[in-house]
């Protein structure tokens, strides 16, 4: 093997076995994993066995194994039984442990059983980028996203699955008796093989007949009439349009827009963002100390109380208003050809007609002040406008909240711009970390947590960016001491 490079004999002894430090870069960041756990409160944080018991075995300290999982989710290994072949065969890992080898159902009980601790130390972490003075910009955009669970389409279930499939398990069976007929007819002296297949068949759908029955009824307490046998926590959520719907959990993230950490965020089993808006500004607000904040969301969280929520909490947010109404597709005027006029409590039609306050209604929990004008049914206009007599008029006692907040998007045209560049790539950035089956526990609560150590291994991975090895690492001794 003449000009080649070679390697060492694989049976040489070494006289001095080398150092296992010495395999490890200068600017590796298994370093800064092993600072940043090292400088944390286990037990402030609320991790089992930071102190340990004075009898029985002894335990691995929660420090290791914590370094064990962020070490995986950096690297994409968030396997419990792949991160146990890494402890015996990864340098990096033998390094970070001290040659510590825990078996993979060790591992996987530490997630387990620490899965409020985990979140806390993400909560640190951001913590930490606050004091380095990386969430500076006063502005955060909000979504939400879906993230496939454990749980097939096919073991989740609605009333209209089970009608949709008992139909079809209805219309397999008569076409299999319908076989059979054709087969005794044609084949007189008795069953042959084909037939005698065809009865199991038939049995084996009766069978599955039976087990939707009782699924059905399992389906009655739910409170959201669905049902997960796999994860019965997740669920079945649309989106994008699409017509096929993706059983799993919706992630809620509010990133800032300077630096695109991620600030805040929360694993929902709820499929819409309707609502979602408020507690996740504000849980924003508070994670990076500002007394306020401009939140950019989608169209999905416009919700008149929670744009009200944040406005009271000293949250200006950028949120488009839905395009709902059927008046323009129609070629009829809409809501927004009607100016209202606050020092009269009117509005102006576009005839030119004063709409005045008529009567006050309670719908969906809101006050609503109803106006229409008195010309309606002379009016020229009237084609353009309704097919109704009067064209009636709803405002929001607090609408004012709502139209300030439209003067804000005109002034801001590029808001939505910046919101989809900002969080939408954060989230492709996850599940092209996660793989194809993203999630790989059962349950809300240790989901929530898996989903902590993706966001920590996120925000951990973009500080190194931002900073580089050296400011990264200083800044975490810095912060710790």
């Amino acid at each position: 093997m003449k000009r080649f490079v070679e390697g060492d004999d694989r049976k040489q002894v070494a006289l001095l076995p080398e150092c296992v430090d010495d395999y490890i870069g200068p600017d590796n960041p298994v370093r800064i994993i092993d600072v940043f756990v090292d400088e944390l409160n286990l037990a402030e944080l609320g991790f089992n066995g930071a102190t340990p018991a004075l009898t029985g075995r002894p335990s691995y300290h929660p420090g290791v194994m914590l370094k064990v999982y962020i070490y995986g989710y950096l690297n994409r290994v968030p396997s419990s039984r792949r991160l146990e072949r890494e402890c015996q065969r990864n340098v990096e890992m033998m390094w970070l442990t001290g040659r510590l080898a825990p078996d993979f159902k060790t591992i996987a009980d530490f997630r387990r059983d620490n899965g409020t601790a985990i979140r806390n130390v993400c909560r640190r972490f951001v913590e930490l980028c606050r004091g380095l003075k990386l969430l500076s910009s006063d502005m955060v955009a909000i979504d939400g996203s879906k993230f496939k669970a454990v749980n097939s389409r096919d073991r989740n279930y609605t009333a209209g699955k089970i009608d949709k499939r008992q139909q079809q398990i209805e219309e397999s069976v008569q076409r299999y008796l319908d076989a059979i007929d054709s087969a005794d007819r044609t084949s007189p002296t008795g069953f042959d093989v084909k037939t005698v297949r065809l009865y199991e068949k038939i049995a084996l759908l009766r069978q599955q007949m039976r087990e939707l029955k009782q699924i059905r009824e399992q389906l009655k307490r739910q409170p959201d009439k669905q049902l997960s046998l796999t994860d019965p926590d997740s669920r079945s959520m649309t989106s994008g349009g699409k017509r096929t719907g993706t059983v799993g959990y919706n992630v809620q993230a509010a990133v800032d827009t300077k630096h695109h950490l991620i600030v805040e965020h929360e694993v929902t089993n709820v499929g819409g963002d309707h609502g979602q808006l408020s507690r996740m500004a504000v849980a924003a607000r508070e994670a990076m100390g500002k007394s306020g904040l401009k939140v950019l969301a989608d169209r999905g969280y416009f919700s008149g109380p929670d744009i009200r929520a944040c406005e009271l909490a000293g949250i200006k947010a950028y949120v488009p208003k839905p395009l709902t109404s059927a008046s323009r597709k129609k070629g009829l005027f809409t809501k927004r050809d009607f100016i209202y006029i606050a020092k009269d409590d009117a509005y102006r039609c576009p005839a030119g007609e004063r709409a005045v306050h008529r009567f006050t209604t309670v719908e969906h929990d809101m006050n609503l002040r109803v106006y229409w004008p008195s010309a309606c049914p002379r009016c020229h206009l009237k084609e353009r406008c309704s097919p109704s007599d009067y064209r009636r008029i709803r405002r929001w006692e607090h609408e004012h909240i709502l139209e300030s907040m439209q003067r804000r998007l005109d002034r801001k045209p590029d808001a939505m711009t910046i919101r989809r560049s900002t969080v939408e790539h954060v989230f492709g950035t996850l599940k092209h970390w996660m793989g194809a089956t993203h999630f790989l526990t059962r349950k809300l609560g240790p989901v929530s947590t898996e989903m902590s150590l993706q966001v920590l291994a996120y925000n951990l991975k973009r500080v190194m960016n931002i900073l580089g090895f050296a400011r990264t690492m200083k800044g975490l001794k810095t912060a710790g001491g």
